[in-house]
C-alpha cells in the first residue's frame, strides 16, 4: 500500500529521518494457528496491520488493514497488547526510518482471506511452534506470545499484556 497523504506530508518536511507512527495488528487465529503474510518490500512474515489515519479510531484502522491486505472481515475480541520500542523500529528499502506504537487486537477471521498482491506475497496459517522456524519480524514473536490460546474466555482474550519498563541501560545488559 503507497504511503498515506498524512505521511507524505509529515515526509516532505523531514525526508527520511525517524518518524514515530501508530499502528495496529490483527491477531487472527484459527485454534492453535496464526494467519501472516510475507511482505512484499521484505520478504519478511508478520502478522496483519499497518498504520492509524489522523482522526480514525484504532479498531476501526484495524478492519481497513484486515480488509486492504487480505480481503477480509474480522470480528475483534479484545486487546491482546501494546508494543513498541526498538523492536517496533524499521529501516524500509526507502530510506524512511519509522517506529511504531502497534496495539494488537486478537480477532476472529468471518471470511475467506487473500493476500493482496500489491502488498504480500502469500498468506499462511502457522502454528506458534512454527513461526520461530521463518523469516519474520522478530517483534511478532512478543506479541503471539502475549495472545490467548484456544478456548480462552473473553475476560482472558481482553486482558491488556502489560510489561514492566527497561531503562535502556538495563536493556543493554539483559538483551
Amino acid at each position: 500500500m503507497p504511503m498515506s497523504d498524512y505521511v507524505a506530508s509529515i515526509r516532505s518536511h523531514i525526508g527520511t529521518g525517524f518518524l514515530m507512527l501508530p499502528g495496529v495488528t490483527a491477531v487472527i487465529r484459527d485454534g492453535d494457528r496464526f494467519l501472516l503474510g510475507r511482505h512484499h518490500h521484505s520478504g519478511l512474515w508478520s502478522l496483519i496491520g499497518g498504520g492509524v489515519e489522523p482522526g480514525e479510531e484504532p479498531a476501526d484502522a484495524l478492519l481497513r488493514e484486515v480488509l486492504e491486505e487480505t480481503g477480509a472481515r474480522v470480528r475483534i475480541r479484545g486487546i491482546v497488547g501494546v508494543y513498541g520500542g526498538e523492536p517496533m523500529m524499521v529501516r524500509y528499502p526507502n530510506g524512511d526510518h519509522v517506529g511504531y506504537v502497534t496495539t494488537a487486537y486478537d480477532c476472529e477471521l468471518l471470511s475467506e482471506a487473500t493476500a493482496d498482491p500489491e502488498e504480500l506475497l502469500e498468506l499462511g496459517w502457522f502454528a506458534r511452534d512454527e513461526i520461530s522456524t521463518l523469516p519474520r519480524r522478530d517483534w511478532i514473536d512478543r506479541v503471539i506470545a502475549d495472545a490467548p490460546g484456544p478456548g480462552s474466555t473473553q475476560a482472558e482474550a481482553s486482558s491488556l499484556a502489560v510489561r514492566t519498563p527497561v531503562s535502556s541501560a538495563e536493556s543493554a545488559t539483559t538483551l
